[in-house]
């Protein structure tokens, strides 16, 4: 006779490991090698798992990497949202969200660029879901852009002609862009110089009482 009181039995051991350091040392590997690059081996080796431990913590590879693309936005990549929220000003946060994007897309410690930014930009159709999710990160970024410019123009910071839509969209191609040109070598003193020209382009949107960075 079953006890509908019982509780139903776990499958398997717990794992046996901190779920947040694997999860940074799968960042790590998806980063520098990319979703389709890095193999079931090449994560188990980083992470120092096994790979029926890996089946059984995360479910799928892919399950995997969106809990690291997850893992990265609410730690490495957090420093994106924190300028935004910290900041009293739009102008004062979007200049330090590109200037902390200059330095943090060249540190020495983990690949270059932004994870997001670059992510899965294409791959074999089998992996087209991974094209999509990466695309709705990037995406809710720039949905985050677009709101707090408006609230910018809500409290009269910009003007309220300012396109909110259309700036959203360009400083979401200026980061993207950095990430890449860092990939490519870009020192963080030539990022720097991106920035700061996109800070200037923030400037003619103030209303005549706004902040400034």
């Amino acid at each position: 006779m079953i006890n509908k009181n019982s509780q139903p039995r776990r499958r398997g051991r717990p794992p046996s490991f901190d779920r947040g350091t694997v999860l940074e040392r799968a960042m790590l590997a998806f980063w520098k090698l990319g979703y389709e690059g890095a193999s079931i081996a090449d994560l188990t080796a980083a992470m120092g798992i096994t790979a029926q431990s890996l089946y059984a913590a995360f479910g799928s590879k892919s399950a995997l990497y969106h809990e690291v693309l997850e893992h990265y936005q609410q730690t490495t990549g957090a420093f994106s949202a924190r300028a935004l929220e910290e900041e009293p000003g739009a102008i004062a946060g979007f200049a330090r969200l590109l200037r902390e994007s200059a330095a943090q897309f060249c540190r020495a410690d983990r690949p270059r660029g932004c994870m997001v930014s670059t992510a899965v930009l294409a791959c074999a159709a089998e992996n087209q879901e991974q094209v999509r999710y990466a695309a709705q990160l990037r995406e809710a970024a720039i949905a985050a852009f677009r709101h707090r410019i408006d609230r910018a123009i809500d409290t009269g910071e910009f003007r309220p002609t300012t396109d909110s839509a259309a700036l959203a969209r360009y400083l979401g191609a200026i980061i993207q862009g950095m990430s890449i040109q860092a990939q490519d070598g870009a020192t963080e003193p030539e990022l720097r110089g991106i920035a700061e020209r996109a800070i200037e382009t923030l400037r003619p949107f103030a209303a005549p009482i706004g902040g400034s960075a």
